[in-house]
């Protein structure tokens, strides 16, 4: 999966999330999702990657982490 391809969704999720969710946390959550996926099949992975980052980002929105 070209590293565009990570560009592409979080520039898709970015819109979604931005008002509850930093950029930042956004970005490593997709990087992490793409890891996870590492040996699912090439074709199917953007939207994998996708579709799993957005699941955890709405957990991150509705449950954010506390500052201590």
């Amino acid at each position: 999966m070209p590293s565009g391809s990570l560009a592409d969704i979080t520039e898709r999720l970015f819109p979604e999330f931005a008002p509850r969710v930093p950029l930042a946390t956004i970005v490593a959550t997709v990087r992490q999702c793409r890891h996870e996926l590492d040996a699912a099949p090439e074709p199917a992975l953007p939207e994998l990657v996708e579709r799993l980052a957005r699941q955890r980002l709405n957990e991150i929105a509705e449950h954010p982490p506390t500052r201590d």
